[in-house]
C-alpha cells in the first residue's frame, strides 16, 4: 500500500471516523450478545468475534468503512453444529470457513457480483431494512411504558440535531442523553446489561480441541462451506451498497480474503465466524465514517467499552439503541422503489418483491437473494427468447424458400422459433441462413435437427449457411441431421 493510499483510506477523515466508530461500537454490543444467544453460545463468543473481525477486516478488507462482526445470518447456520457437537467444533468450522473464503478471494469470486441484478439488490436492501425493524419489536413489546417516550425522544434527537449541528453524530448524542436521563431520573427500563454479561478480560488464544481426522472434516465441512458462501454473499452485497452510497469503488476479491483472515483469527481467540453487517455499515456511513479507521476504531472501542467501561455500558437503555436501529431501517429502505413501482418493468418488480418476501419469510438473506437471481434469470431468458426473428423469402419461381434467422437460440426460444416455419409448403430447396443468430445449447441443436429433418420429409433439399464458429462447432458435436439414419434417430432425439 503506497503512502497516498494509506493516508486516503486511514487518515483522511480522522475525527468523523473515530466518532462514527464509537456509535457503531455501542450498537454492536447488544447485537453481538443477541446473536450469541441465537447460536446457543455464551455472549462473550459473539463479543470477542465482533471486535476481532472489525479490527482485522479494517486492515485486510477491500471496502473502507464496511463493518463486519458476528451476525444473525451466520448465527442461524451454527445452531445445529453447536447443539450436536459443541463449541470447539464451531471454532474449527470457523477456521475452515476462513480458509474457504481466502480461496474464493484468490479465485476472484468477487467478480461475480456483477451478475446480481439491480432489482435483487433493491430487494436485498428493502428486506434487510424490514428485518432490522422487526428485530427491534421484541424490545418494544411487554416493556415498561417509559420505553416508548424514551425511544421517541432518541429518534427526535437523531433526526432534529443534524439541522443545528453535525459536529457530533446525532445517534451518539441520543445514546448518551437517554442514558443520562434514565440514570439521573431513576427510570427503570431494559438496559444492555439485561441482554447478557459483558466479558471483562481479553480473549485467550487457543486451538479447537477436536480430533484432526477425516471424520471431523466430514462434520465441519458442510457448515463451513455454507458459512463461507452466506458470509461472502452478504459481505459483497453490503460492499456494493456502500459503493453506491459513497460513490466509491471497492476490491471485492480482497474483501473476500479479508473476511477469511478475520474469521480464522476470531476462531483462534474464542469467537464465532462473522461477516459484513449492513445495518452497522449504514450506521457508520450515516454517522460520517468513511475510512478504514472507522472500522478499526469500532473494534478497538468495542474492546475498550467491554474491558474498561463495562459497568457504564451495561446501563445504556435498550430504547436508545432501538432508536438508532429504527433510524438505520428507515435510511436503508429504498423508498423510491415503492414510489416508482409503476415505472419499473413488471419482471424487475416481481424479482424485487420476491427477494423481499422470501428473505423476510425465511429470515435468511442468502436464500432471498438466490431466489431473486433465479427469477431474474428466468425473466431475462423469456425476454431474450422473444427477440428471435425469422424473415421468409421465396424465389421468383416458387421453388426455393430462404429463412433468415436473427437472435439468440436456446431452450426457451425453441417453441417460438419452430412456429415460424411452414413445414407443409412444397418447395424444392430450403436455405436456413444463421448469419445473425447464435446457437447456445443442446435444445437449440435439437431444434435445428427437427427443422432440417421435417423439411427433408417433404422432399426438400435443406442447406444451413452463415453459422458462426461456435455455433458450427456445437452442431458438429451434437447434431444428427447429417447422419444417414437421422430420421430414425429423430424419434429418440
Amino acid at each position: 500500500m503506497n503512502l497516498r493510499k494509506l493516508k486516503r483510506e486511514w487518515f483522511s477523515n480522522i475525527r468523523a471516523d473515530l466518532l462514527a466508530g464509537a456509535v457503531v461500537a455501542l450498537a454492536l454490543i447488544p447485537e453481538a450478545i443477541a446473536f450469541s444467544i441465537i447460536a446457543g453460545v455464551d455472549p462473550k463468543v459473539g463479543l470477542y468475534a465482533s471486535f476481532i473481525i472489525a479490527m482485522t477486516t479494517a486492515i485486510f478488507g477491500g471496502r473502507p468503512g464496511l463493518i463486519s462482526a458476528a451476525t444473525g445470518a451466520m448465527a442461524l447456520l451454527m445452531i445445529s453444529l453447536v447443539k450436536e457437537h459443541g463449541l470447539d467444533y464451531l471454532f474449527a468450522a470457523g477456521i475452515l470457513t476462513g480458509i474457504l473464503q481466502i480461496a474464493f478471494g484468490f479465485m476472484k469470486l468477487g467478480r461475480q457480483m456483477k451478475y446480481v441484478p439491480r432489482a435483487v439488490m433493491v430487494g436485498f436492501v428493502n428486506a434487510l431494512a424490514i428485518l432490522i425493524f422487526m428485530a427491534q419489536l421484541p424490545q418494544l413489546t411487554n416493556v415498561p411504558v417509559a420505553v416508548y417516550p424514551m425511544t421517541a425522544g432518541a429518534l427526535a434527537i437523531i433526526y432534529i440535531l443534524p439541522r443545528f449541528t453535525q459536529l457530533v453524530p446525532s445517534p451518539l448524542v441520543a445514546i448518551v442523553t437517554m442514558t443520562a436521563i434514565s440514570l439521573f431520573a431513576g427510570i427503570k427500563v431494559p438496559t444492555v446489561g439485561d441482554m447478557g454479561e459483558i466479558p471483562s478480560t481479553f480473549p485467550p488464544f487457543g486451538l479447537p480441541q477436536v480430533p484432526l481426522n477425516v471424520e471431523t472434516l466430514q462434520i465441519i465441512f458442510p457448515y463451513a462451506m455454507t458459512l463461507a458462501l452466506v458470509g461472502l454473499l452478504e459481505s459483497l452485497l453490503t460492499a456494493s451498497l456502500l459503493d453506491e452510497l459513497t460513490n466509491t469503488s471497492s476490491d471485492k476479491n480482497q474483501e473476500a480474503k479479508g473476511q477469511g483472515i478475520a474469521n480464522i483469527v476470531a476462531s483462534f481467540f474464542g469467537g464465532m465466524a462473522g461477516c459484513a453487517m449492513i445495518g452497522q455499515s449504514v450506521i457508520n456511513i450515516q454517522s460520517g465514517g468513511r475510512g478504514r479507521l472507522s472500522t478499526f476504531s469500532a473494534g478497538v472501542l468495542l474492546l475498550f467499552f467491554m474491558l474498561a467501561l463495562g459497568k457504564w455500558v451495561n446501563q445504556i437503555p435498550m430504547a436508545a439503541l432501538v432508536a438508532v436501529m429504527i433510524m438505520v431501517s428507515i435510511g436503508t429502505f429504498n423508498w423510491s422503489s415503492i414510489a416508482d413501482i409503476r415505472k419499473i418493468p413488471r419482471s424487475e418488480t416481481a424479482a424485487m418483491l420476491s427477494t423481499v418476501f422470501i428473505t423476510v419469510l425465511t429470515h435468511n438473506l442468502a436464500i432471498g437473494v438466490v431466489i431473486g437471481i433465479a427469477l431474474s434469470t428466468v425473466f431475462f431468458s423469456r425476454k431474450i427468447a422473444k427477440v428471435v426473428f425469422v424473415d421468409r423469402i421465396l424465389s421468383t419461381d416458387g421453388t426455393h424458400r430462404i429463412y433468415n434467422i436473427a437472435g439468440q437460440i436456446f431452450f426457451v426460444a425453441i417453441d417460438d422459433l419452430l412456429e415460424k416455419f411452414d413445414f407443409h409448403e412444397e418447395v424444392e430447396k430450403v436455405t436456413i441462413d444463421l448469419s445473425h443468430a447464435h446457437i447456445w445449447d443442446q435444445a437449440a441443436v435439437g431444434a435445428i435437427d427437427r427443422i432440417v429433418l421435417k423439411f427433408r420429409r417433404t422432399g426438400a433439399d435443406v442447406e444451413l449457411v452463415g453459422l458462426n464458429e461456435a455455433s458450427a462447432a456445437l452442431l458438429d458435436k451434437l447434431a444428427i441431421h447429417k447422419d444417414p439414419d437421422a430420421l430414425e434417430k429423430m424419434a429418440g432425439h
